[in-house]
């Protein structure tokens, strides 16, 4: 039966031959630090050897690339050591290459608000060859931190302790509601609601479907889009239904592209849930990066809106897709869910519900 050795994690690992680890293609320290590596893990097994040394052996799945200032670093021949009452022996490092490792003093520890619980892991010397005790963050145990207001109670939520989360909170609900209730005089068939429907999430994605209403609630474009290079999108067609036979011969973006631009030059406001990422992918249909500039302006996220107004209403609320937004806003769907033209019109919904008096009227 082979020997064991029972790490300070309360891992067991076992005793191997250097041939067998060469076999398996672990890898020693010195060969992490050649290749610029260092563990991210416990070692997965050890040699000893006649002189009572020992080899820890890592496995290659669990390294990480090691920070510039230990590439070049020398490796001493012989670590020299202290061995603690307790019998443990930790080695000797310098500060750099403590904090490298993620070991610090108990003093540092107390700055970054963590108590000490273990034993040091490592030490250095000062001038006058007194200790200086390093210890593992990892294993330190997290202090409360103190509200930063008042510095008297711990944190609660935004960095403030409850009570002073709830006053800050009645100010940002406040002026949050003076923004909202405010009168924007803008007209409503000036006033564009987009949403568009994608073969995947990434730029290089195209655009299967667009529709565009007013704040009238006119639908001025509800049309399915072909695109021009993507044949299939098997993970958005679960969300959106939309499937390539179903815009088989349907127009092209190109096609689209000058009423697509009539439309938006003859609004003052275009507003969509989670703009970027419609916007990100509507302004290829411009050319030069003034018209993308101009039509960026215009533009208005109502999901940004609605994050501030749960946050101020109903801060214990994390979720806030379209959906969730008119859930809290009592609005119901018309249409069905995560269709271009129902996004669209939930969307403005939303919109207004959020700024009762945005519209001239």
């Amino acid at each position: 039966m082979k020997n064991t050795m029972t790490l300070r994690s309360g891992a067991i690992i076992p005793q191997i031959s250097l041939e067998e680890a060469e076999k398996k293609h672990y890898l020693t320290r010195n060969v992490l630090a050649r290749m610029h590596l260092m563990a991210s893990g416990d070692p997965i097994a050890f040699d000893q050897h006649e002189d009572g040394t020992i080899t820890y052996f890592f496995d290659p799945a669990r390294v990480v690339e090691a920070p510039p200032e230990m590439w070049y670093a020398a490796t001493p021949v012989k670590t020299e050591t202290m061995t603690l009452e307790s019998g443990v022996e930790i080695p000797r490092m310098s500060t750099k290459r403590a904090a490298v490792c993620g070991y610090y003093t108990k003093e540092r520890l107390g700055q970054m608000h963590y108590d000490v619980i273990e034993e040091p892991v490592a030490y250095t010397l000062r001038a006058d060859k007194s200790p200086i005790y390093f210890y593992d963050k990892k294993t330190a145990l997290r202090q409360p931190l103190m509200c930063v207001h008042c510095e008297k109670f711990v944190r609660y939520r935004r960095k403030l302790c409850e009570k002073c989360f709830a006053e800050d909170l009645a100010v940002r609900r406040a002026e949050g509601d003076r923004y909202r209730n405010g009168e924007f005089h803008m007209k409503r068939e000036r006033t564009l609601f987009f949403d568009l429907e994608l073969t995947g999430v990434y730029s290089h994605d195209e655009i299967i479907s667009i529709s565009i209403t007013d704040g009238t609630g006119r639908v001025i474009m509800d049309t399915l889009v072909k695109p021009a290079h993507t044949k299939k999108w098997k993970r958005t067609e679960k969300i959106h239904g939309i499937t390539p036979d179903m815009v088989a011969d349907a127009p092209l973006l190109r096609d689209l592209t000058p009423r697509i631009k009539e439309i938006f030059a003859n609004a003052d406001v275009l507003v969509a849930y989670g703009v970027s990422t419609d916007y990100s992918h509507i302004k290829m249909i411009y050319d030069t990066e003034a018209e993308r500039e101009a039509l960026h302006r215009k533009t208005r996220c109502a999901s940004a809106e609605f994050v501030r107004f749960q946050q101020e209403h109903y801060p214990d609320r994390v979720h806030a897709s379209l959906g969730d937004a008119m859930e809290c806003l009592g609005i119901a769907w018309d249409g069905v869910a995560h269709t271009s033209i129902a996004d669209t019109i939930g969307c403005a919904k939303v919109w207004e519900a959020l700024f009762p008096h945005y519209y001239e009227d």
